[in-house]
Parts: C-alpha cells; structure tokens; sequence
C-alpha cells in the first residue's frame, strides 16, 4: 500500500476513534421512569418547585388515618404564629381527649399539659389523645376545629380535603388525597420552619412513658427529617416523608401499603429515584435587582426589577447547561409605578420548552415627577416616536 493511502487510512480510523470516545463520554441518556410502587395511591415532588416527579392515583380520595394530625399541627402553628397560642400555654384534659382510642401520649383525666408537650406528644408519639386535647383547647371542640382545618385546607388549595376529626380515627366523609397532603406538608415546611425541627425528634418521653417515633426512615437515612406516619384497617399503612440533600428537598407520600416496613421502603424507594436522576437549582433570588428599566416623567430615571420570590427549577440531572433564560421589560415605563407591579417576564426554556415563566416586578415605588420632569420627558417620548416613525 502507497504512503498516501496509508495516511487517509489512519486519519479516517483516528476520526472515527474520536468520535466514538465522544459519544462515549457524552452519551445522550433519557431519564428512565418511576419505579413501580406497590401502594393504593403516592406522589413523589420537589419542595421548592412543586414538580411532580412520580405520582399514582394521586387525586384519589382516600382515608388519611393519622396523616390528618399533619393539618392538626399545621392549624396549631398558624395559631403560634398569629399570638392566638403559646408554647407554654396549659391545655385541660378533658374526659373525651383522655378516653380516645388508638395510639396515645397518656396523658390523664383532669390533668393539664402544656401546648408544647401536646405538640410533641402528637407528632412524635401520634397520640390520638394529645390530638383531642389541642382541637378541643384551640376550637373549643373538635366540631369547630374540624371546620378550621378544613378552612385552611381550602386556602392552601385541597381541593379533594375534607376532615371531619383531628386524629384521623374512622369516620364518613374524613378525607384527603396524596397530592392535598404534599401540598400541605410544602407548606409546612415552608412556613414553619422552627416547629418542623420536631418531627425529626426520634423519641419523646412523657408522664415517663418513652415512645419511638414511628417514621422508620428516620433512622435509616440521615437526610429525612420527616414527617408523619399513620395507620387504620380502612386506610393502610401511610407515611409521608422529607428528605433533604444538599440543597434539594423532596416530599414522597405513599398511602396505603400493606404494612409499616413497606411504606417505609416504598418512600424511601420513591426518594432515591428522585435524588438519583433529578436536580434542583436556584437560579435567580427574590428581592433581587435582575435589570434596571427607564422610567419616564419619574421623581427617579430609573428602577430595579427582579423577582417577587427566589426561582427554582427542577430538572433531569446533567442538563442544567441547556437551560436558557430570556428576561423581557415592558416599552416605556410610566410613573408613577408602586412597588411590585408587574413591569415585564423572566422565561426559562429547557431544549426549547418552557419551565419557568415568571413575572418581572418593581422592587420599589417610583413617585411622578416634578413639572418639569414630566414636561422634559413627554418631549422626548415624542422625539423617540418620531424617530421610530421615519
């Protein structure tokens, strides 16, 4: 064989060896699906970005059991929070609370506990009874309370919710959905943070009765934190979860499995699937200046946009390279402008389809300008005009 030809024969196998190094090292791999998870109904989502990542039966009505205690607390905080309630505050055990079925705190008839214990003592210990005592101290009785739950449920959005007790025992027309209970455990993570360090808490003792949390993740994988168990012929085994690694926050519910080891696994199974092929990014910071924009016949030329709050995404892993970012701002910006209009849109694309499109708001207010101001810049509005017309 002649020089030449050698020469072509060597530079088309060292291509072809390059390209196929190339391929191998970038290969184009589609996130596979969700496993299969053997439970009546579950969803798997992001904290921060709601995305769902997995879900079956997910709107599908069903009995709660003492995953109802997670609006039980959540009912309780937002009475903290407003200074209707305090920590130290004493709760009277009534002979109802003190006779209720099922799992128990123990605490006794007559007695009184403070809100701080009974929080922990339904949380921790799920006690039917603590749950009792709190509905009936916050509403008056559990009628009542019932009613606020489900008041709340409908503001954060519950669509398919409905309760009719506080500890989740049996009873017609007591309901929620695997989608309603990520909803409301987002929320409580998100406006609670303080209080939700308890449902990590292991173990509490009360009345020197020690109980183990019943949450078995707990225990088997460091970065869940949460949340609640629970338990009845008619419901299941349930178990809604939180997980937190890095900087990436899931919420797995699962209801309805065939018993306390499998809702533990089956979550954590819907967990792994979740940190392993997906990622989660902020990508811009609310309350932050993203653009500065023209303000016309303004007491200021200028205003800062940015974002009303932070903006996450949630992706398949190994393509947060192909997200791109457009940030559009209205024409002509006129004062007076308050703080947050809308003034102009933030749109994220993956491979050309849209998974963010949010709206560009003022970060402060921008007053109307003096006479003159406003009387120098409606010249040259005009003047621009005239110029766009030519």
């Amino acid at each position: 064989m002649n020089p030449f030809k050698k020469c072509i024969l060597f530079l088309f196998f060292s291509l072809l060896f390059i390209t196929f190094q190339t391929n191998a090292e970038s290969p184009e791999v589609s996130t596979p699906s969700a496993p299969a998870i053997d439970a009546t109904a579950y969803i798997l989502q992001d904290y921060h970005t709601g995305k769902v990542l997995a879900e079956n039966n997910a709107d599908t009505k069903l009995a709660p059991a003492s995953l109802t205690k997670i609006m039980t607390v959540y009912l309780v905080f937002t009475e903290l929070s407003n200074g209707h309630l305090h920590l130290n505050d004493m709760v009277n055990i009534s002979e109802k609370a003190w006779k209720t079925s099922g799992s128990r705190m123990f605490v006794e008839l007559g007695n009184q506990v403070k809100v701080e214990d009974l929080l922990k003592g339904v949380i921790i210990q799920s006690g039917n009874d603590a749950s009792v005592a709190l509905a009936e101290h916050v509403g008056g009785n559990e009628e009542t309370f019932a009613e606020m739950m489900n008041q709340h449920a409908k503001r954060l959005g519950m669509v398919n919710s409905h309760f009719k007790n506080s500890d989740g025992l049996p009873v017609e027309d007591h309901y929620t959905t695997a989608r309603d209970l990520a909803i409301l455990t987002t929320a409580l993570i998100k406006e609670f943070p303080d209080y939700y360090r308890w449902f990590s808490q292991k173990e509490f003792t009360f009345n020197k009765i020690t109980q183990q949390n019943r949450n078995k993740l707990l225990s088997r994988d460091e970065s869940v934190d949460g949340v609640k168990t629970g338990f009845t012929d008619e419901a299941g085994y349930c178990l809604v979860a939180s997980a937190l690694r890095e900087d990436m926050r899931l919420i797995s519910v699962v209801m309805g499995a065939k018993s306390a080891n499998a809702r533990a696994n089956e979550n954590q199974t819907l967990l792994n699937y979740g940190f392993r092929f997906y990622e989660s990014h902020r990508l811009y910071q609310g309350k932050t200046a993203l653009n500065e924009a023209r303000v016309w016949k303004g007491a200021s030329k200028t205003i800062a946009l940015g974002l009303s709050e932070d903006i996450y995404v949630t992706i398949p892993r190994r393509q947060y390279k192909d997200l791109k970012a457009v940030i559009n701002v209205d024409k002509k910006i006129t004062a007076p402008v308050v703080d947050g209009a809308k003034l102009g849109s933030v749109k994220v694309t993956l491979k050309d389809e849209v998974v963010i499109n949010k709206d560009l708001v003022a970060l402060k207010a921008v007053d109307q300008g003096n006479i003159f101001q406003r009387l120098s810049d409606s010249v040259m509005m005009m003047m621009e005009k005239s110029e766009d017309g030519k």
